[in-house]
């Protein structure tokens, strides 16, 4: 009985195994590659283990990381305050409101607006003709146009300019002259070579003569 099974055993694992059709293909290339490799053309090298140590803003992180951590797990909810929250509700004031209550009116409008009513117009497109002022200016302004765009150089006669700058007559030459004077007077003056004056105010009688004329009138 234990022969049996064993040979059962047996037929089992070699009918499970693969076909020699049905298994995996390795490229041609490949192949040939691997059977060709020749490890005597390895070369022998140092592997050279590196430990980056971190810089300082890294370590200051990872501190405050840490830190902010250990406040969280050992965070005492008992050292919490009490407190009421009241909730606020704002009244709208009156310029809002009325804001409101006309935006209310306008889309009430035009919701309800009855195309019905409406009155059948129809639009005239007038082009007025312009009058006689405009066409006489529009004709002067394009003979102006024309005048310079066709203008004949050839019809132009040469001309000499004359340069003349007139010398002044001696009466104005001696009227600036006394002009300068005066005001290098005007300017130049000192008021130390003035003589102390005294004023007498005088109030004079009238004569007979006066008197009588001044009756007589």
């Amino acid at each position: 009985m234990g022969i049996k099974l064993e040979i059962s055993k047996m037929a089992c694992s070699v009918s499970d195994t693969p076909a020699l059709k049905d298994l995996p293909k390795v490229a041609t290339d490949l192949k040939s590659q691997l059977e060709a490799f020749n490890p005597s053309c390895l070369r022998d090298v140092d592997t050279n283990e590196k430990i980056v140590l971190p810089s300082a803003e890294d370590v200051a992180q990872e501190k405050q990381h840490t830190a902010l951590l250990q406040d969280l797990e050992h965070f005492q909810s008992s050292s919490l305050k009490k407190t009421e929250t009241v909730e606020k509700n704002i009244l709208p004031n009156a310029i809002d409101v009325a804001t409101e209550k006309t935006q209310k009116s306008l889309f009430d409008g035009i919701e309800k607006f009855d195309s019905s009513q409406l009155k059948h117009t129809e639009t005239q497109e007038k082009n007025p003709l312009p009058d006689k002022d405009v066409v006489a200016a529009e004709k002067q302004h394009q003979n102006l146009l024309d005048g310079v765009e066709h203008f004949d150089k050839t019809q132009m006669k040469h001309a000499h300019t004359e340069e003349k700058n007139p010398l002044p007559p001696m009466e104005a030459i001696e009227a600036e002259k006394e002009k300068n004077k005066f005001l290098n007077g005007i300017e130049n003056f000192d008021p130390t070579k003035l003589k102390h004056t005294e004023t007498c105010e005088k109030n004079p009688l009238p004569t007979k003569d006066v008197i009588e004329q001044e009756k007589t009138a």
